[in-house]
């Protein structure tokens, strides 16, 4: 199928050209309409260029006269199992252009094996202006983010600043954060300095203030420091540095 295809291979001008000029297109997802003058940029936003598809089929094309039927997942790799994306999109298709895109999604979380609706943030996804797939996006570009530039060794490092980096608004961060990875923006920021620091530690480090230690990694507070660090590895900095030297 082209319209597959043309997803496939992020190719933005096949896919628009498969588009009727007054496409209705509907995502039910945001609640809205996409306006045609519009549908480009939607699209275009959709579409992660360079990166291996976030997005999977679940079931094979269902053809039922003029309308075509196509199920997807995005998965979200959480802090407590996983979460997705569910999505279906019924194509109706006449004199071989999409007249009309009726999108559907729902959030599902899936600890343990199990798989349950999450129904409670079903109306704050309405209100971030985002598509399932735009949500799988920003889910990928936060974690590249943090992987990458390791912003979360300032200590000073807030909300609005990741925003601006990200191109991505508050809410939408947080969002991801809480609903997703299940942590505030700042027990995520202190994981993350913890897995920074425990993964660099080495033997000689135990002649260290832990104070230092702290610091290189992000910690503003030693008080927060030595908690975090305890919720981890069940014991205290000095005690762990010890073990090291064993």
């Amino acid at each position: 199928m082209r319209y597959h295809q043309a997803w496939q291979a992020r190719d933005l001008d096949a896919l628009m050209a498969l588009y009727h000029p007054q496409v209705e297109y509907n995502d039910f997802f945001q609640n809205r309409r996409i306006d045609p003058q519009a549908l480009r940029d939607y699209l275009a936003a959709s579409m992660p260029a360079g990166r291996e598809a976030l997005q999977t089929y679940t079931d094979r094309l269902r053809v039922d006269g003029d309308t075509a039927l196509l199920q997807y997942q995005v998965t979200l790799r959480g802090g407590s199992g996983l979460v997705s994306f569910r999505a279906c999109e019924a194509l109706t298709v006449r004199d071989g252009l999409i007249w009309r895109v009726n999108e559907y999604a729902s959030l599902v979380r899936e600890p343990a094996g199990a798989s349950t609706r999450v129904e409670g943030g079903r109306l704050a996804l309405s209100r971030l202006g985002l598509s399932a797939r735009q949500l799988g996006m920003l889910a990928d570009d936060l974690q590249q983010y943090f992987l990458q530039s390791r912003p979360y060794l300032d200590p000073h490092l807030d909300l609005q600043q990741v925003a601006v980096a990200t191109g991505y608004t508050r809410n939408q961060i947080s969002f991801f954060l809480n609903q997703v990875l299940g942590q505030t923006f700042y027990r995520y920021l202190n994981q993350l300095r913890l897995d920074h620091l425990l993964a660099g530690l080495r033997p000689g480090d135990a002649a260290r203030p832990v104070e230092e230690l702290a610091q290189v990694a992000g910690f503003k507070s030693l008080s927060t420091f030595y908690r975090c660090f305890h919720e981890r590895t069940g014991t205290s900095p000095k005690a762990y540095l010890e073990c090291l030297e064993l």
